[in-house]
């Protein structure tokens, strides 16, 4: 049974403590914690890497947490809950192990996962030496980690929440629909590039309405590869009903591109490579113009969640640095959106 009310703080200590004594009750024998460490980034959510030791020996882990206080809210359980789905469905995910919903245990909802060996510095996939085979071999393996995601089976009765609340508008009209709602309700000043761009979505509907699991945060960032490519997805907890070929635009988002600008997909390809290697492992053929609309919208999307990261940081529910930064990068969204709006 959770307990009722928003998360609080504990020192990073204090957390070692606590989930060590939460891991002993778990395994009805001695357990340590040790070297505890916050793995940097993960604006939204908290990740902690640390080595469990008990008598079968030392095991590396990750642990999974809501940033207490903070103001966008998701569920640790239905992250769990997905990814386990994902592993099932053939998709390159770390192995979760145990969650826990109880605010009082480490003062905010989590999950415990095993830690994968690996780097997710996109600058370092797109600059190395080392990762040049990767860079080579990418492109193929996300379009097919991005097919077996779209093929999750949202029957399954533990993802029953995620058709809950289904709209009958298509996928494109109810993701404009909440995201000009989020805006509306946290914008703290005008941006009139965003209200173009509004427009022009609504102007543009695509009317694909197949509807599939979709990541939500499919991005270079967000997933774990070696110097061979992919290891695992991770982030999953943007991941919702809709088109597929909205995480097709979303990969190839100006930001995630990180300076690679020749190669809009992921700053790994081209457009045409990646959708035309998503076609052969999806068996589905992907419209170029609705690809180009979700680009559009995926930047949209991301400078209204820049406002709200920062918005986070100036109402003092988490004060960070990284959370502020975020509310400069908007005006980067607006240049990008003239620029493919224009004509």
């Amino acid at each position: 049974m959770a307990t009722a009310g928003r998360s609080t703080s504990i020192t990073p200590s204090e957390l070692g403590e606590r989930l060590a004594a939460w891991l002993r009750a778990r395994a009805g024998a001695p357990v340590a914690v040790e070297e505890l460490k916050r793995v940097p980034g993960g604006a939204s959510r908290e990740t902690w890497a640390f080595t469990a030791v008990s008598a079968g020996g030392r095991e590396r882990l990750i642990l999974r947490r809501d940033p207490p206080g903070h103001v966008i809210e998701s569920s640790r359980r239905q992250e769990f809950d997905l990814l386990r789905a994902a592993a099932d469905a053939g998709v390159a995910v770390p192995r979760v192990r145990w969650c826990e919903e109880d605010l009082g245990v480490l003062g905010a909802a989590f999950f415990v996962m095993d830690f994968v060996e690996g780097e997710t510095l996109a600058r370092r996939l797109l600059r190395d030496d080392v990762y040049a085979p990767a860079r080579a071999a990418l492109p193929e393996q996300l379009a097919t980690a991005a097919a077996r995601i779209h093929a999750i089976d949202l029957a399954r009765p533990e993802l029953a929440y995620l058709t809950a609340t289904r709209s009958d508008a298509s996928p494109a009209a109810a993701e404009v629909d909440r995201f000009e709602g989020i805006y509306r309700a946290i914008t703290p000043d005008p941006h009139p590039a965003l209200e173009l761009t509004f427009r022009w979505l609504r102007a543009r509907l695509p009317a694909g309405t197949r509807r599939t699991l979709v990541h939500g945060d499919f991005r270079i960032g967000n997933v774990i590869f070696g110097p061979e490519g992919l290891r695992a997805v991770i982030d999953w907890e943007l991941s919702h009903p809709g088109d597929p070929i909205e995480d097709l635009g979303w990969l190839c988002v100006r930001s995630w591109r990180f300076g690679a600008d020749d190669k809009p997909a992921g700053g790994l390809c081209d457009r045409e490579r990646f959708f035309a290697a998503y076609e052969r492992a999806a068996a589905v053929a992907v419209d170029r113009e609705a690809a180009r609309w979700w680009e559009v919208c995926g930047n949209l999307k991301w400078a209204i969640m820049c406002i709200m990261q920062m918005r986070t940081h100036t109402e003092g529910h988490v004060r960070s640095v990284e959370l502020a930064s975020l509310g400069r990068r908007v005006a980067e969204m607006e240049l990008e959106l003239l620029e493919l709006t224009e004509g």
